[in-house]
């Protein structure tokens, strides 16, 4: 191709001159959103496979996130919501780094928007299609609003190609909660393109994690959970085997990546 004469002005595919139609235009992104987080506990033995051995050791806790997000570049996407908001769950497991430091390693994430998957992708988030669904909570004293207070129920899911693969149901207790998961602990993702000119050869990994930039968030509330997996005939997840929900909470927040970093 002769870049003398044409040139593209796209961050991702499609390439083209105005740079218009590129699925996603190049950082920083900033999003905000209400999420219902789960901590549990884990057999680690059985979920080695979930993570390369050079990120670090399973010590048997994670976190389920379920995510309802609103996200954008410059702003012009809060005028046209279909561009913005999307649904994701997220699932995050503590390493044991080679260093002895503790941090996160996300195995697997579902959402619901191609945006999202292909900015997931590139920041080593391994995003595939789901469909999450959450409960809201609205600053309304109404049976419907859910609102932040002792007693309030909250639930989630997340289907994958129509299979229920998880399940959450959270009581608020009225009293301070935790950030945890990703909120709590540096995250990790691995980044691998395959070669279609290689085909016979398998990716080489790259792990790295965000650079976060500007960060703010709510106060977390405290919940009691439940927390059920089912096995997917087409997903690894399963390998997490029987987890148990060790505590919870929900709150919102809003954080802005940057680029992303060597891990």
């Amino acid at each position: 191709m002769n870049s003398t004469t044409w040139s593209h002005q796209s961050f991702t595919a499609p390439f083209t001159t105005t740079g218009r139609s590129s699925l996603v235009p190049r950082p920083p992104w900033h999003y905000a959103g209400w999420l219902l987080n789960v901590a549990f506990r884990f057999d680690a033995s059985t979920a080695a496979p979930l993570v390369p051995p050079e990120a670090g050791k399973l010590v048997g806790t994670g976190c389920v996130h379920f995510a309802d997000w609103q996200a954008c570049t410059d702003g012009h996407e809060l005028l046209d919501p279909v561009l913005a908001q999307y649904r994701e769950t997220i699932v995050v497991l503590e390493i044991e780094r080679p260093d002895g430091s503790r941090s996160m390693y996300c195995p697997a994430i579902w959402v619901d928007q191609d945006i999202s998957l292909l900015r997931g992708l590139l920041q080593g988030w391994p995003k595939k299609m789901g469909s999450t669904w959450l409960t809201r909570s609205l600053p309304l004293e109404h049976p419907a609003a859910a609102p932040m207070i002792a007693g309030s129920r909250l639930g989630a899911s997340l289907a994958v190609k129509e299979r229920r693969v998880f399940e959450a149901q959270a009581t608020l207790t009225g009293q301070a909660g935790r950030p945890m998961g990703f909120l709590a602990l540096p995250t990790i993702g691995a980044v691998g393109w395959p070669d279609l000119r290689k085909p016979q050869q398998l990716p080489d990994l790259v792990l790295v994690k965000p650079d976060i930039g500007q960060r703010i968030g709510s106060d977390w509330h405290q919940a009691k959970a439940s927390l059920r997996l089912t096995p997917h005939p087409e997903e690894d997840i399963g390998l997490l085997g029987d987890i148990q929900a060790e505590d919870a909470s929900a709150g919102w927040v809003g954080l802005t990546v940057n680029g992303a970093r060597d891990a």
